[in-house]
């Protein structure tokens, strides 16, 4: 994938891995829209613009969209990377209200930014579509269920809109980042990658031709491929001492 010279939207950009590939995508000389439900985090940026958009409201993902292309009708590049990561405990029937959360966001959020944009992108008869999943959607992490259940879905459904949009000239990648050092998550795992690091990986990755179908860096290998090296159950267990953070544990 050449990362210059392109028109990109990044939704869900407005912080941590997001920001950080606006950052890339800008200093390779592309185009960038970054949509958040709180653009101001960007204003150290002066060369992205920004749009407004809440995954989790239909409306405003037609309005963004509408809003997107009005200004750049050669938009050839959409990131969907809108995500919430929330603990869960599944012996209280509460948590339901995390659940559906997570899943209006993190996977139905997904859906319907992709299905604004793909008829744009197959009419222009070329593009790249670029979903975000998590190394646990591979490897669950059992304080926060519906944020595994949720990547998982979005991963298969990635590997369905490849087979679909197949001869339309849109491409389909799906990164997939371990846990990287952002929003706090430095502070409760240190094997967290730091992000300037990671997303050297992510750029270098990306720019392999053909790009690949998944975007893997070393360091969520052990995620990715932990049922096939057979060492699955072993790290589901070990994660799931995380579990001791619940009350009456």
């Amino acid at each position: 994938m050449d990362i210059s010279g392109r028109t990109v939207l990044i939704v869900g950009g407005t912080s941590g891995i997001g920001l950080g590939l606006a950052r890339l995508f800008v200093a390779a000389g592309s185009t960038v829209i970054v949509g958040g439900r709180n653009t101001g985090r960007v204003d150290d940026l002066e060369t992205v613009e920004t749009v407004e958009i809440d995954v989790a409201d239909p409306d405003s993902i037609v309005r963004a969209r509408d809003e997107v292309l009005a200004r750049h009708p050669g938009l050839d590049v959409v990131v969907t990377m809108s995500g919430v990561m929330l603990v869960e405990d599944l012996r209280d029937p509460a948590h339901i209200t995390q659940a559906e959360t997570t899943i209006a966001i993190n996977l139905l959020g997904t859906i319907r930014v992709i299905d604004a944009f793909t008829p744009h992108l197959i009419e222009r008869g070329g593009g790249t579509i670029i979903t975000v999943t998590s190394g646990i959607a591979f490897l669950p992490f059992p304080l926060m269920p519906t944020y595994a259940a949720s990547k998982a879905g979005v991963h298969a459904y990635t590997e369905s809109l490849r087979a679909q949009l197949a001869g339309t000239g849109v491409e389909v990648t799906e990164l997939i980042p371990p846990a990287v050092a952002t929003a706090g998550q430095e502070k409760v795992n240190p094997a967290a990658l730091p992000l300037d690091g990671f997303l050297d990986e992510v750029i270098e990755l990306l720019s392999v031709n053909p790009t690949s179908n998944e975007i893997l860096v070393n360091g969520v290998l052990m995620h990715r491929w932990a049922e096939r090296d057979g060492t699955y159950a072993e790290l589901v267990e070990r994660r799931s001492q995380s579990l001791g953070a619940l009350p009456g544990r």
